[in-house]
C-alpha cells in the first residue's frame, strides 16, 4: 500500500482540488505571488491570506532523479521524480508518467495529470507536455 498524506485544515483545499482534477495554489492578493506547499502567510510578502486558485498545470523539469530501489512493494520500479517549475513560479517535487527514464531531459515542458491513490487521494504528477 502505498503512504498516503493526511489531508489538513489547510491542504484540504488542494486534495480537493486535486480530486476534481485541478492543480491548485495558494495566491497572495497583496503581492501577486504563489506559492507551493500550502502555508498560513506568504512567504514572499508575509501577507496573512493567500487563497486558492487553480493553477494552469504546466511547467518545466527543473531536475530529475530515476528511482531503482522501491521504498516498499507498492512502488513499481523504475519510476521517475522531478523538481518542476510551475509556470505560476513555484517548484514542486512529484512523479513523471508515461515517459521512459532514457528519454527525460532538464528543461522538458510537462502537464500535470492525476492518479487516484486510494478513495480520498488523488496525487498530482506529470507528463510530457505534446507538441
Amino acid at each position: 500500500m502505498r503512504i498516503l498524506p493526511h489531508p489538513t485544515v489547510l491542504t484540504r483545499p488542494y486534495w480537493e482540488g486535486a480530486k476534481a482534477g485541478k492543480l491548485m495554489l495558494q495566491y497572495c492578493e497583496h503581492c501577486g505571488d504563489y506559492q507551493f506547499y500550502p502555508r498560513i502567510i506568504c512567504s514572499n510578502c508575509g501577507g496573512d491570506n493567500p487563497v486558492w486558485r487553480e493553477a494552469s498545470g504546466r511547467g518545466r523539469i527543473a531536475s530529475f532523479t530515476v528511482v531503482r530501489h522501491p521504498v516498499s512493494a507498492a512502488y513499481e520500479t523504475p519510476y521517475l521524480v522531478a523538481l518542476i517549475d510551475l509556470e505560476e513560479g513555484p517548484r514542486m517535487m512529484s512523479s513523471l508518467i508515461e515517459v521512459e527514464p532514457d528519454a527525460v531531459s532538464i528543461g522538458d515542458q510537462v502537464v500535470v495529470a492525476f492518479e487516484a491513490w486510494s478513495d480520498e487521494i488523488d496525487m498530482p504528477v506529470f507528463r510530457p507536455a505534446k507538441a
